[in-house]
Formats: C-alpha cells, sequence, structure tokens
C-alpha cells in the first residue's frame, strides 16, 4: 500500500491469518538498531548484557546526568558485558546543549497550580517556590514578550503534564517575567525551562559539552555524537573541527533536530552529518501536535534517499514505570519503521526506566513484526528512481545486490568493506534480509607507529538499519584469493551457527577485486 506522497506502508498481501499468527523468533531482534541510554536502572554488568542479547546495538551516555567517573563506570560495565557475550557495541555521547535548567539546589517538589500567577527570574539568589522559579539565563526577560508561551519540565524524562507546566507570558519587569500557569503540575528532580527563541540565543556546543568530549569522549574514542539541539549546518561543522583537534576523526557527528530552526535547515544539515536523530520530546513543544508526524515522515524521506540513518526517539515513554508499552506507542514504533527508521532510541525508558530489559525485548519484537510487511520492493524502487542515471559504479553494483537477494530470496547478503561505505550502500536500498558486513582492517601510519584500522568502522555500522559488522583479521586483505575466501567462510559458518542460514539458502556476495565491484551468489551445500 502506498499513499499520495509515495510513503512506503506495507504489502498488499497482508491478511487477518498473519495478525492471529505467532511471531517467529530470531537470532537477530530486527533489521531496525535500538539505542539504548544507560544510567540507573541498567549500568550494572547483567544488565547490559541482557540489553545487549535483546537487540540493543548502540549505547548512549546522557551526560546531563552525574559526572564522568559515573559514566566510566559504567562504559567499563558495558565493556565486560561485551566480552561476556560476545556482542558488538557502539558508544554514543549526547551533548547537553543550550538547557536551561531551573535553580532548585533545595531538590523540594514545587506544586504550581493553574491559573496561578509565576515568576520567572534570573535572578538566581532567589529560592524557588510556587511563585518564583529562578534560571541562570541573564537575558530572560528581554528575550521574552507577553504572549510567548514558555514550558517548565521534566520532558526529557516521562512528557507526563503532571510533571510539567505550561506558562503564558503576561509581562516583563526588570529581571523578572511574570506568566500565568496553564495546567496544575508538580515539578521535581531535574526541571529545564524551554523557550525556542532563548535557546536559539545560546550556543549548541556549549563549554561543558566541550569539556566531556575532549577529556571523556577523546579517552574512550567514542564511536558517535549526538549532537543536541542542531539548528543549522554550521553547528555540525563547528563540531567536526573541535573533533578533529581532539584527535575524534573517526568519530560520527549524528544531527539532533529538536526545534523549529533546525527543521528549516533541515536538507543542509542532513548533507553535512553522518545521521539524523529526530528529538520528538522537545519537536513536540516546538511543533503543534498535529504536525509532528508530518516532519518524521518528511525527514525519515529524506534520510532514506540520501542513504543516512535516521533514528526516531520518545516512543515508548510509558515504559518507564510500566512493563508493557499503550497501544499508541507500539504503533507508533511499528510506524516509524514503515516510514524508514534506521534505529528506535530509548531514553528514560533505558536510564531510568523500571523495565530497561523488557523495554529493549518489547521495542525489537514490534520492530521485527513491522519489518515483515514492509514494501521493500517498492521502497527499491523510490531510491533507484531518486538516485537516477548515471549511478557510480559502486552504488550501481551495490543496488544490483540487493535486487539480487530480493529475486533469488537470499537468506543474508554479505559484503566485504573497510570504510563500511559498501555495507552502506547496499543497506540504502533496503534490503529485506541482514546484511553481514565483513570489514577488513587496512594499515596505517603515523610519525610514531603503524596501526590497523577497522574496530571503530565496523562499530560505526551498528547504527545503520540491517547491517551486522564482523570484523576480520589483519591477514585478510580486499584483493581476492584465499583469504578472503576464509572470511566468507567465518561470515557463512557464523550465519549458519545463529540459524540464519541452513542447507540451500542462497547467499548473495558483493566485493571488490582489483578496480571492479562484484556481485555473485553462492549456494550452500551440506
Amino acid at each position: 500500500m502506498q499513499n499520495q506522497s509515495g510513503h512506503m506502508l506495507f504489502e498488499h498481501s497482508l491478511r487477518l491469518s498473519s495478525v492471529l499468527s505467532p511471531s517467529k523468533p530470531s537470532y537477530l531482534s530486527s533489521l531496525t538498531k535500538i539505542v539504548g541510554t544507560l544510567g540507573p536502572n541498567s549500568r550494572s554488568i547483567e544488565t547490559i548484557e541482557a540489553c545487549l542479547n535483546a537487540g540493543m546495538s548502540v549505547a548512549r551516555f546522557d551526560f546531563s546526568w552525574l559526572d564522568g567517573d559515573y559514566h566510566q563506570e559504567t562504559l567499563n560495565n558495558l565493556r565486560q558485558a561485551m566480552r561476556n557475550t560476545m556482542k558488538l557495541c557502539a558508544v554514543m555521547v549526547d551533548t547537553i546543549g543550550p538547557d536551561l535548567p531551573i535553580c532548585n539546589q533545595t531538590g523540594k517538589p514545587i506544586e504550581l497550580k493553574a491559573n496561578d500567577q509565576l515568576v520567572i527570574t534570573s535572578d538566581v539568589s532567589k529560592q524557588p517556590s510556587s511563585d518564583v522559579l529562578p534560571v541562570d539565563y541573564p537575558r530572560l526577560a528581554e528575550t521574552l514578550k507577553k504572549g510567548d508561551t514558555v514550558f517548565v519540565g521534566q520532558y526529557l524524562f516521562t512528557g507526563s503534564e503532571n510533571t510539567s507546566v505550561w506558562l503564558e507570558v503576561l509581562e516583563t519587569r526588570g529581571q523578572d517575567v511574570i506568566c500565568i500557569v496553564k495546567n496544575t503540575a508538580t515539578l521535581s528532580g531535574f526541571v529545564l525551562l524551554h523557550v525556542s527563541k532563548v535557546l536559539a540565543t545560546l550556543p549548541t556546543l556549549s563549554q561543558n559539552d566541550k569539556q566531556i568530549i575532549s577529556e571523556w569522549g577523546s579517552r574512550n574514542k567514542v564511536d558517535f555524537i549526538s549532537l543536541s539541539f542542531t539548528r543549522n549546518v554550521e553547528d555540525v561543522r563547528e563540531l567536526r573541527d573541535f573533533l578533529r583537534k581532539h584527535n575524534l576523526q573517526e568519530t560520527q557527528v549524528f544531527a539532533k533536530i529538536q526545534s523549529v530552526e533546525g527543521l528549516r535547515h533541515f536538507d543542509e544539515i542532513l548533507e553535512e552529518a553522518d545521521g539524523i536523530i529526530l528529538g520528538r520530546g522537545n519537536l513536540g513543544i516546538d511543533l503543534p501536535p498535529e504536525k509532528v508526524f508530518l516532519f518524521q515522515k518528511s525527514a525519515a524521506h529524506k534520510c532514506n534517499m540520501a542513504g543516512k540513518p535516521v533514528m526516531i526517539s520518545r516512543v515508548v515513554d510509558s515504559m518507564t514505570g510500566n512493563l508493557r508499552p499503550t497501544r499508541a506507542e507500539a504503533t507508533d514504533v511499528a510506524n516509524a519503521v514503515l516510514d524508514g527508521a534506521d534505529g528506535i532510541l530509548l531514553g528514560a525508558e533505558t536510564l531510568r526506566g523500571l523495565y530497561p530489559i523488557e523495554t529493549v525485548k518489547t521495542v525489537g519484537r514490534i520492530c521485527a513484526e513491522a519489518e515483515t510487511v514492509c514494501n521493500h520492493s517498492l521502497h527499491f524502487k523510490r531510491i533507484n528512481k531518486h538516485v537516477g542515471e548515471p549511478m557510480s559504479e559502486a552504488e550501481s553494483v551495490a543496488s544490483s545486490a540487493v535486487r539480487t537477494a530480493m529475486k533469488v530470496h537470499a537468506a543474508i547478503i554479505v559484503a566485504f568493506t573497510s570504510s563500511g561505505r559498501a555495507a552502506r550502500l547496499i543497506a540504502k536500498y533496503r534490503p529485506p534480509v541482514p546484511v553481514f558486513a565483513i570489514v577488513i582492517p587496512k594499515l596505517r601510519s603515523d610519525s610514531l607507529k603503524w596501526t590497523f584500522s577497522g574496530s571503530a568502522q565496523a562499530r560505526h555500522l551498528l547504527g545503520v538499519r540491517g547491517v551486522y559488522p564482523i570484523l576480520a583479521s589483519p591477514q585478510m586483505t580486499s584483493g581476492g584469493g584465499p583469504s578472503e575466501e576464509s572470511a566468507l567462510k567465518v561470515a557463512l559458518d557464523h550465519g549458519k551457527s545463529v540459524g540464519l542460514l541452513k542447507h540451500n539458502d542462497r547467499v548473495v556476495v558483493f566485493e571488490k577485486i582489483g578496480d571492479s565491484y562484484v556481485v555473485k551468489i553462492v549456494e550452500l551445500g551440506d
């Protein structure tokens, strides 16, 4: 089925019997990747092991909570969990960006009632109460005017209306902004103030962010930086320059779109960034609710056409405190997959939620079910039409690999790559089967030593839909011959051991031999 704008929905052959039949268990949770935020309820080795086994492929670290030592302990636990489970996991750092926290040193809950007046002040010497909320931003009063809307609350964690409040500005006096409270709520814990045009006056990459990246990020060679509140292409370029200066050239930048300004500059941001995250928590505040789904579909479509990963956030908020998602949330996850999402990003659900393991499992099952009804053939045709002719040789052969896999009903696709580009090109055409990317290390040198590349390139592929990296040994080269045959054997043996491959299955292989790109079909014997 296809709507007027051409977005991929589901196959015509969907029948009620497929709804009533049980889902098939699989070694892979889903082709769609799952990003889990590690924190108080998900940082033990045992819990991380369970999340990895359930399908988590990227671990996100949110530095708005606690310090580098705390997150280092969590990262060490993640590394041990990877060794125990023999599963690879990438590391993502989320920048804090231009957040405006309410200065509440007392830690006491603040009760606000609808229709009461409330003063937001930049005088941080004042104590927070039901009448006054201090914010450390000197230009607050001069930025706001009568009729403006202000949002205060824990929207990053729950989005619940009883823990967040909407305010309407009545007037400004000196350092004070006088507002009327629009709904009754209790503010507790870490509370933020959100006004788009206030955030637009603050730097996207804060000094605190720079310190975290230059120290913690550099020391741990993180794989991804999620750039919160990306507003334009210059924000992405600034971060790239900063990463280069701190020996993090291989770290990929995912631009997190959370504001109307980021939406307006989306095309240029997409061209510069390595991937996109749709931060629907903040975006749902900036945009009217009825407009959020339109942006999600449009943004996902553009990312798919560009062959760059897109991740959707804020999907199962209710699982922060409940064992099951709401029916609407389950549908939302499935629709994100049908819209073309590469990954689902879990925040509070795994950071502070009571059921982090069950959340990863549940989201994985929903994604897998949605993938069974995706119209992959339609998506393939749309990508081909968008790319047009002439294609590059690599893209032409990569698209042929996917077409071949669909025509011969291949069980998997195997791609040899050193940079990861070949696997990304194949994934761009949304194959209906897993892509085993055999990452061939390359020997390189600087003025001090010789090193092998490959591990970072392998981890970067963990953010791409359907791609599962296998890091080959340094002795294996991409020039053909016995070494490459042995690498293919490793991939096929792995596929057999996990139940993805069986006798008479066909495998499509994409490789570069000399200066030529080649696609071949391998049929498995006994």
